[in-house]
């Protein structure tokens, strides 16, 4: 490594020129061997006298050569160019196995300090074609307009899944059908569109703007070398947890909620406070919530876990008790339990996209 740099080339050029000759022995002539094995000889001669312009000079006849032997690959652009991306393919698979993986927050559960996809219902049209792509990409914001043209009555609204990320829904009537860029869930409780619903001629089904959730980056690396932390806002997977159903396309779902309770913490909810063996908790992001200073609304009681301010709930090892800080209308722990250890994936570390007030790190 303390080597010069024209010493570091010329060795480089010279093993080249050595594979070169092993590789095509038998298609190179005796007088091009010959000729490589001599120029080898002077570049070694000139780094041996540590003379730099004439091992420079050496070198570079020797490059010649090389190049006048080495034969043209077919097609060589593209070959390079798929062996790039092929590269970036691994590399970027690498990254998202072991350091970090983008997640995009699905429900609001953990609204507001994460958005899920918040429906905005609207009377008026939709903008014009450039504050539309300007609103996407700035907010991630996508306007929906969806108009009977007939008497339709609803029978039913089905997800449709594309490329496993865009989430689309068919409103199917009985005279039409309506592609919608947003969950069945969405056009539930935002729009009120249900199925049984009848709609007359020029009737709105569902007009307004659909805010996609926050894209975060998660850190799968650093709970390799410590443990999760109470407080942190962290995703896991739902594998095995019993009152959670798998989707049968892609499986088990993954959660992302704050990290309320270590194995070992004794909890106990007197809303709007969360106590952690028996005193309130002070980590920065559960203060914020109990506060119940709008939009936040402290903590409820559970249903299954914590359901009143007398009872209590010790987290079991190998464990952790997770909490959405929309504590009224979060699904979590204490309806289904801890969370085992082996299900954690990792710390949710940076909201990406959209560009709003969320975009940053994640507290």
């Amino acid at each position: 490594m303390f080597q010069p740099r024209y010493i570091k080339q010329s060795h480089l050029l010279i093993r080249h020129a050595e594979k070169l000759i092993r590789y095509r022995r038998d298609r190179l002539s005796e007088s091009a061997i010959a000729e490589l094995q001599a120029q080898v000889e002077k570049v070694h001669a000139a780094m041996k006298a540590r003379d730099n312009r004439a091992t420079h000079e050496e070198s570079e006849r020797l490059d010649s050569l090389l190049t006048a032997h080495t034969p043209p690959h077919k097609d060589a652009v593209w070959r390079e160019n798929v062996e790039v991306i092929l590269v970036a393919i691994v590399v970027a698979i690498g990254i998202r196995s072991y350091f970090i993986q983008p997640f995009k927050i699905p429900t609001g559960s953990m609204q507001p300090t994460l958005n899920g996809i918040i429906g905005r219902p609207s009377t008026a049209p939709a903008p014009n074609f450039f504050k539309q792509i300007i609103d996407f990409a700035a907010l991630g914001r996508n306007y929906i307009d969806v108009v009977s043209r007939a008497e339709n009555t609803v029978s039913e609204i089905t997800p449709r899944k594309v490329f496993f990320f865009f989430t689309f829904s068919r409103i199917v009537c009985d005279h039409e059908s309506f592609t919608v860029y947003a969950p069945p869930e969405i056009l539930r409780q935002d729009f009120q569109v249900f199925p049984g619903n009848v709609y007359h001629p020029g009737q709105v089904i569902a007009r307004g703007a659909v805010d996609t959730g926050d894209q975060v980056f998660v850190d799968k690396l650093s709970y390799n070398f410590v443990h999760p932390h109470r407080g942190d806002v962290f995703v896991f997977r739902t594998n095995h947890i019993l009152g959670i159903r798998e989707d049968p396309e892609a499986g088990a779902p993954f959660y992302i909620k704050r990290l309320t309770g270590t194995p070992g913490d004794e909890l106990r909810i007197d809303s709007p406070k969360l106590y952690v063996n028996g005193d309130l908790a002070r980590n920065f992001g559960i203060a914020r919530v109990m506060s119940a200073r709008a939009p936040y609304k402290g903590y409820a009681p559970g249903q299954a876990f914590l359901g009143s301010p007398t009872r209590t709930f010790v987290v079991p090892p190998h464990s952790y008790f997770a909490m959405g800080d929309n504590s009224y209308n979060s699904y979590d722990s204490r309806y289904w339990g801890p969370v085992p250890e082996e299900n954690v994936v990792g710390r949710g570390l940076f909201v990406y996209w959209p560009f709003g007030r969320h975009w940053g790190f994640i507290r």
